[in-house]
This record gives C-alpha cells, structure tokens and sequence, in this order.
C-alpha cells in the first residue's frame, strides 16, 4: 500500500502570496547561447511536451510535415540535448502559421494552416499527435468550416480546446469520448471576424482578445471577454487606450499574462499597453523606441516575472531587437544571433523547465537565453501529496499541489503560434544522479489558482534507476521544492 507525503496548508497559503509586480533589485539582462547539437533541418514552430520534449517543425517549404522532438540528456540540459525523428503529418497537410495546443492527455492537436505546403489556402486541415506512439492521425475541421487558416487557439478550465476560424467569426469547442472527438459552436456576441486576434486566459478562467479585424481604420480601441460558463463574447465599456493594431495588415502583438496581475499588450504599431485585471482598466505602457514593434512575433515569461519580447523595426521588416518588461520599464538585451536578419514573425519563444526560454527562427541555430533573475515569490508550485514510493514504468501515478498549471499561459504570440506550457511537469532526479522526466496528463487546466488543491497523474519511465530519488513539480520552468521518494 502507498504511503502519502502531505504538508502543511498553512505553509501552501503563505506560498502562494506576495507576488512581486516588479523585481526589487536593479535589472541584470540574461545571456544567449546556442544549443551543442543542430535540428536535422531548420525548425520554426516548438512546443514544450508533457514528457520533457520539445516538439519541433521542420520550417521550410517541404513535400511533408516532418516534426522532430529535442530529448535533455540525463542531466536534463537542453544544451546537449539530441534530436529525434517525431513523426510526419497526413499527406497532404504542410502547414504554415496555424492553431496548435497540447491536450491534458498530453497529445497534440495541430489544426489549419495560413499556407498549406507553402501555398496560402487558409486550410482547414488538422491532425493530432500521439507521443507514445509517435505517429500523427488527420483531425477534421468543425463541420461547415471551409477555412481555419492562421487562426487563435487556447485550452479551457474544463481541458477542451477552444478553436477560431480566421476568417469570420465562428469558434468551435473540441470534445473527446474515448478516442471519438467531436465539435460544438461557441462564441455568441463576437465583434468582430477573429483574424489576426491572440486569446489570453485570465484568473479564474475568462478569455480576453484585443478586437484586430475590424475595418475601421486606425484608432478602434477595442477588446472583449470570453465566459467559458457562458459561451458568450461581451464588450466593455472601456478600451485598450492606444491603438495596438497595425492598420494595413491588422497584426497584433502578444498580449501576456504577469504574475504582478497585469497584461502586457504589445502593439502592431509601436504602442503598448497594460491591463490591469483587478480593475478591469487599461493604460498606456512605454514604447520600445526607434520605430520597433512586434507586428505578429513571441513573447515569453521569464520565472522571476519579467516578461522577454522581439521585436522588429515595422510590419515584416527585419532587424530584431530584444527586451525584458520588469513591470516597471523596458530594458534592451542582447540579441540572439539571427537577429539583425529576423523580423519578429518568424520568432518563436518557449519556456523550459531548466527556467530557460528557447528561441528558434525557422534555422537551424537554436538557442537558449538563461534569466538572471530568480523565480518570483508565490509563483512556484507546491506539492501537497504524492507516493512516497513509486515504481519504475507504472503509469497513472497522482500528485496533487497547489498552483500546478502555474501563473499564466507562459509563452504568447500575435494570433497563429501558440506554445502554451501552464501545465504541470514531473522530474525526478534517481539514485543514478539522471534527471528524468516523466509523462504527465489529465490535469486541469488554468491559471493562478491560488490554494486551490489541484491534481495531474504521470507515468515513469521503465528504465529509471532504483532507489532512493527526489521529485519535482516543474510549472513556467519554475520548480517545486523536491520531495524524496522511492523507486522500486
């Protein structure tokens, strides 16, 4: 019989408070390095998987969709991590800025496509990954849709996969039965079609986007807010204060979740702006300068809160240059080594459990940029429960904790490249000093969900060394206090 490890609430609680706005001590920027080991071909497109794995697309134009996986080495760096071979999409389907999400199973769903096979057909192709079998199956489209295109997706408090189709204003809802999956219409009230647009989850599970495709010219300052309760759109009174979209093309920039409770909208144009959630209000943020914005491009959240962007000179133009929020100002970085070739739309940025962000720009160089910064107050996740002994290759084993889906969605883009990573990762170091990653699945998810008692189930590698090892929680790259358990 397993024996359960529990601590103490009152010290979850006081885990959870006191989250910084903004870093106490002057700024450091971080350091940028490129990863030992070269992709098989050059990769745009990553999302961090639940086993540990980033998953990769190759990035050129191409006959077929070959995606490669990026495995850390027992020591768990992705420095020296070694590329494998992650399947190939159905024939036929090659896309190009598309809807993507990883599923609480901890499969993939990768749905439309603004080129399909390098032609701009607005496709309405999908397909699912399966990472144990590493294989992927054709999904099809919410039935009517003729188009989903370059299009916006997120993950819902209840754990389905929310879907826009780019070119009008229908919303599907992606429901699964055992292995049947269905789709239902959602999104009543909508303003506006839902090109362009990005969604961000709010606390408690509200969805906010910044209205783009609206035809009215340059100064429409809207936004809304999805109800998942619901099912609706609705409009504010308010608006954003300065006009974030660009008004040829109608590109935005990422608009990111803080722990500080803000939101960093960055602007098509180069206007910023900060929502403040805990009064629904807006203001105007500090401009990048020197004519940057980031018209379509990544942003990604730091582990001590700060929030690192890429910008560019202008819509499409190249010339990227690099910054961190702090929640107070905008500080420059260096820039990876593409930049001055790069315009921020082929930037793609995720967070690693190492606490890492990893950048790719469709080459073959690929890089980390290690923060200075140490993780921010409250935003760790907690442990509450978990076996104290576990055995090698057994699967469904549960851990529960507190803020285990983390404090925001992490990893953000305009509309077409989401690599959301608030999900829980489970890493044990064993008795051989291997930092191993194991698979988790069937949690909830969510953002800042405070001291709420949360659960995931993970399944442990056969190959894992017996005895004495230590586990994690590892939620935005930022890691649980360990606990010790066994591996028989």
């Amino acid at each position: 019989m397993k024996v359960f490890r529990t601590l103490g609430i009152a010290l979850l609680v006081l885990a959870c408070a006191n989250v910084l706005s903004a870093q106490e001590k002057a700024f450091s920027a971080g350091t940028w390095s490129v990863i030992k080991n070269t992709p098989p071909a050059g990769v745009g497109h990553i999302m961090m998987l639940s086993d540990g794995s980033v998953l990769a697309i190759n990035s050129a134009c191409r006959a077929t969709g070959n995606w490669y996986r990026l495995v850390p080495d027992n020591t768990g760096s992705y420095a020296n991590g070694t590329w494998v071979a992650a399947g190939t999409l159905p024939t036929g389907y090659n896309p190009l800025y598309f809807a993507s999400q990883v599923l609480p199973s901890g499969s993939v769903v990768v749905m439309g496509g603004e080129y399909n096979a390098c032609n701009a057909v607005w496709s309405n192709k999908g397909a699912m990954y399966n990472p144990k079998a590493n294989t992927w199956a054709t999904m099809k489209a919410p039935t009517g849709w003729g188009t989903i295109g370059d299009a916006q997706s997120i993950l819902l408090p209840n754990g389905k996969m929310m879907l826009a189709n780019c070119c009008n204003k229908d919303e599907a809802i992606l429901s699964f039965t055992g292995t049947t999956y269905s789709w239902s219409a959602t999104g009543t009230g909508k303003f506006d079609y839902n090109d362009e647009e990005g969604w961000t989850m709010l606390p408690g599970g509200d969805i906010l986007t910044v209205d783009a495709y609206t035809n009215l010219g340059c100064c429409y300052l809207g936004y809304q807010i999805y109800s998942p309760t619901t099912g609706a759109w609705t409009t504010p009174k308010n608006n954003t204060v300065v006009n974030l979209v660009d008004p040829t093309y109608y590109e935005l920039g990422p608009v990111s979740l803080l722990p500080n409770g803000t939101l960093f909208a960055a602007g098509g144009t180069t206007n910023n702006a900060i929502y403040t959630i805990s009064t629904a209000s807006w203001a105007a943020a500090p401009s990048f300068g020197k004519g940057l914005d980031i018209a379509d491009g990544p942003a990604v959240v730091l582990p001590d809160g700060n929030l690192l962007l890429d910008t560019s000179p202008g819509v499409y133009k190249a010339g990227s240059e690099f910054f961190e929020w702090d929640g107070a100002a905008l500080h420059s970085v260096p820039n990876p080594a593409n930049a001055a070739g790069d315009s921020s739309y082929v930037g793609h940025l995720i967070m690693l459990p190492t606490g890492q962000a990893m950048f790719t720009d469709n080459s073959k160089v690929v890089e980390l940029y290690t923060p200075s910064g140490t993780s921010c107050t409250g935003c760790a996740p907690t442990i509450v429960s978990v076996a104290s002994t576990l055995t090698h290759g057994s699967v469904d084993n549960e851990v529960t904790g507190i803020q285990l889906t983390g404090m925001t969605q992490d990893s953000f883009y305009g509309d077409d490249d989401q690599s959301d990573s608030d999900f829980p990762q489970v890493r044990i170091t064993d008795s051989a000093n291997n930092v191993v990653y194991c698979r988790t699945h069937s949690w909830q998810p969510g953002v800042v969900t405070g001291t709420t008692i949360v659960s995931a189930q993970f399944d442990i590698p056969s190959t894992i060394s017996l005895g004495s090892a230590t586990l994690e929680v590892v939620t935005n790259g930022i890691p649980s206090t360990a606990v010790a358990v066994t591996i028989d």
